[in-house]
């Protein structure tokens, strides 16, 4: 049975902003008691008397049920979260990062005190995939999950390969239409993407991975050489992380870009969009796309979370319970890529190891090779990859 929904909503910036505006406009059980904010000299939209700058102010509030965290600190955000479910309310976040970091802390949390965290809106933007993995995938064997979960990058990137314009250019294109943080370095570095895959994968394969243990290579290091390589072959590259399972027992998770051709799904998504690519042993291949950046995108997998809260839902994470010691399923990086690496230094073709090498160029402008590398060397030596006289690409 419906249930009416009393909320404290911690942040109003972009998503807090698109989620009450999509609040507004629907006739739902739902009232929005307070806000609690960092700033309480902005200017707001709304009374002056629902901001407060207290945490307490909705976390002691025993006629608040629901708490909805949309603020950028992953570790005040934590201590919201924890403290919010550990005092009986149920809660809706969208912080991929501080979901990702201390999962398997909040799921117990959540068993412990009988609450429910739902996070729809901290993956992929409007896609409901986590819904989907708990609820249609529940019984599935699923090959791998792949993508693109990050709009800010893909948005540079459809800049950069559709209308020609530099990294640099397309970046403050990002930024001044708010996909992209002054600091950008989440996004293009292949952070966001990283904690994205460290949940999807708990949804997935039933493993809570600490993304500290993933392999995340972004869009910063992308050159001009880069681009021209990959327009020559027709390709686009695109950032893709993917959880993909290698054996009967073992699953590989890395982000990298990737070159993709036309005949690729992803070669077609482009600007702030995302897709997400299931690959199943019995659904087969299937597809979800939609916009994965901006406050209305995301505010409506918020207010997805909390509408489904009315009726008591919380995610049963089914692919850890089910899991018997005989069919457990763990986490690998003991895996061979073949890549496109751009380099100056000829030692770091030895440090890195290559096993096989398929290609090789060398002119005064540009050096890269293409060759089959272990994915565990690449996030041993992970450091070499930063500069701009290095750059890495998934090549299928």
């Amino acid at each position: 049975m419906e249930k009416k929904l009393r909320l404290g909503i911690f942040g109003f910036g972009v998503v807090g902003q698109g989620l009450y505006d999509i609040i507004k406009t629907k006739r739902l059980n739902i009232e929005v008691k307070k806000f609690v904010i960092k700033h309480p000299d902005k200017k707001r939209s709304l009374p002056a008397e629902l901001f407060h700058t207290d945490p307490d102010e909705i976390l002691e509030d025993t006629e608040i049920d629901t708490v909805i965290e949309l603020i950028d600190d992953a570790d005040v955000a934590y201590n919201i979260v924890s403290k919010a479910l550990r005092n009986g309310k149920n809660v809706v976040s969208a912080n991929k990062k501080m979901i990702a970091n201390h999962l398997e802390e909040l799921v117990a949390l959540q068993h412990e005190y009988g609450t429910s965290l739902l996070y729809e809106g901290a993956v992929c933007g409007s896609i409901p995939i986590i819904r989907n993995l708990e609820e249609y995938y529940d019984n599935e064997l699923l090959h791998s999950i792949s993508g693109i979960f990050n709009g800010s990058s893909n948005y540079i990137l459809s800049k950069i390969f559709n209308e020609n314009l530099s990294y640099k250019v397309a970046l403050k294109q990002a930024q001044d239409l708010g996909f992209a943080e002054s600091d950008p370095t989440l996004d293009v570095g292949g952070f966001d993407a990283k904690f994205k895959l460290s949940i999807v994968a708990s949804h997935a394969y039933g493993l809570f991975i600490n993304p500290d243990k993933i392999l995340n290579i972004g869009i910063d290091g992308l050159s001009e050489a880069d681009v021209r390589f990959a327009k020559e072959k027709n390709l686009k590259i695109k950032l893709v992380p993917t959880a993909r399972k290698i054996n009967d027992h073992q699953v590989i998770l890395y982000v990298m870009p990737k070159f993709v051709n036309s005949e690729s799904i992803l070669y077609q998504v482009e600007n702030e969009y995302n897709g997400v690519l299931v690959q199943a042993a019995f659904a087969d291949q299937q597809f979800f796309y939609g916009k994965g950046a901006g406050g209305h995108p995301t505010g409506s997998a918020v207010l997805s979370d909390i509408a489904a809260l009315r009726y008591d839902y919380r995610y049963e994470y089914k692919k850890h319970l089910t899991k018997v010691p005989s069919d457990e399923e763990v986490y690998t990086t003991n895996w061979n890529l073949k890549v496109y690496l751009r380099y100056k230094d000829e030692s770091i073709i030895d440090q890195l190891g290559f096993q096989e090498i398929h290609e090789r160029y060398a002119s005064e402008d540009l050096k890269y090779i293409i060759g089959t590398i272990n994915l565990h060397k690449l996030i041993e030596h992970r450091n070499l990859l930063k500069g701009d006289d290095v750059y890495i690409v998934e090549k299928s």
